[in-house]
């Protein structure tokens, strides 16, 4: 079952931030729901409220409890654009099957952003643009020809040169892409008030509660836990972020990443507190809160064992702090927070969501790379889609059969 794994080390900047209990009970004896979710960060309150929303019988388990794996240590930039630019997107897995899945990633967060006010969630949602900054990885011209792939595929996106990036914001680069219709949140608050919406309409929540063995027939899934009880559900949906179970196929490979937050600083916030992301190895981005406060993440190295990683939260921290300041000049960025994290990369930045191949009522969530909660959202509506019995039109976009299709192909280019 779940790989256990110390998902995140430091102190969050959400811990500055309270976010509403939300209660669970022990789990005392076998029990039967509809669905069960297993997982109760983002991904898996996204589900238990899209499927109790829908009169489905829910039950989610945790074997720490809400809120206390990889969501807390997120920075929560809900952009569209995925890791992998479009035009090597477009390389990798054809053009239109690219455009197609950028395109479903901005109606990801559209719809994430109707949802949460539909809900009437408060988790401190901001609309702000994004800029993707010029640099080792991408420079002006091929910035101009990603934005021009944006536009082809119906995607907005406006190049700004050196002169109005600087005029506009305040940024000294070699050029940028201006983009709109991006969000940031408080992930901890979001996730909660899922959570909570699911246990209004009577779904079940138990923690702590490790599952341990599951075993899928025609008809049913049949999930044992450690200390007795058994959980059969018509519908198993594994949302433990990368903790991957046995079960699921391994991510091509493992990321140690750190981020920093500074002191509420809001009126030395650039102007219309843009999202920032560097097309840079290794990367930068940097958000601001509702408080004024700026995160700052990057640095990521491939995985390192978890002492390590820890081990280097200090010197990461002031080269983030330092790369922060040359970006912003006049801002404070001595660290308020530090923390660090593990999560998992693909080789085109896309999730695997769906089937677990050869276990039809096993649906899996692996939202792996920077767009962890938007391709959260996308999971939301394509599992939801299998589980009534009908298919997304983009389920094949990011299903497991097509993981081996996906790796030759990027080989081959």
């Amino acid at each position: 079952m779940p790989r256990k794994l110390d998902l995140r080390s430091g102190r969050p900047v959400w811990s500055a931030f309270r976010a509403p209990a939300v209660p669970t009970t022990a789990l005392a004896r076998d029990a039967k729901a509809d669905v069960l979710v297993i997982g109760m960060g983002i991904s898996g309150a996204m589900m238990a409220e899209v499927l109790t929303a829908d009169g489905h019988s829910v039950i989610c388990v945790d074997r720490r409890g809400p809120l206390r794996g990889s969501t807390s240590a997120t920075t929560a930039l809900v952009q569209f654009e995925i890791d992998q630019p479009l035009t090597a997107l477009g390389r990798m897995i054809g053009k239109a099957s690219a455009e197609q899945a950028w395109r479903r990633s901005r109606l990801a967060v559209s719809n994430l952003a109707g949802r949460i006010a539909e809900l009437s969630i408060n988790c401190r949602l901001s609309r702000a643009p994004s800029l993707y900054l010029a640099g080792t990885a991408l420079g002006p011209s091929q910035l101009r020809d990603e934005a021009e792939a944006r536009r082809q595929a119906g995607i907005a996106a406006t190049y700004l040169a050196p002169a109005p990036l600087a005029a506009r914001f305040g940024i000294e680069r070699d050029g940028a892409i201006l983009s709109h219709g991006n969000i940031a949140l408080d992930p901890r608050k979001l996730t909660a008030g899922l959570l909570l919406k699911a246990l209004e309409r009577r779904a079940r929540l138990y923690a702590p509660v490790e599952a341990t063995t599951i075993e899928d027939s025609a008809k049913e899934v049949v999930v044992a836990t450690r200390g007795g009880p058994t959980i059969t559900a018509g519908h198993v949906l594994l949302a433990t972020g990368y903790e991957l179970t046995d079960i699921v196929p391994a991510a091509a490979h493992r990321v140690s990443t750190w981020a920093i937050a500074t002191r509420p600083q809001p009126r030395k916030i650039w102007p219309g507190a843009a999202l920032i992301w560097e097309a840079s190895d290794p990367y930068l981005y940097a958000r601001a809160t509702a408080d004024g406060r700026v995160i700052c993440g990057g640095e990521d190295e491939d995985f390192i064992d978890e002492e390590r990683r820890d081990a280097l939260i200090a010197g990461k921290s002031l080269k983030l702090a330092s790369k922060l300041g040359r970006l912003f000049p006049d801002l404070d960025t001595r660290p308020d927070f530090a923390w660090t994290g593990s999560f998992g990369t693909t080789t085109t930045g896309l999730p695997y969501i769906g089937a677990i191949p050869g276990h039809p009522r096993i649906q899996a969530v692996m939202g792996y790379g920077g767009n962890g909660i938007a391709f959260s959202q996308i999971a939301s509506e394509i599992v939801f889609a299998a589980i009534a019995g009908s298919e997304d039109t983009d389920a094949s976009l990011f299903a497991f059969s097509h993981r081996q299709q996906r790796h030759k192909q990027s080989l081959i280019t």
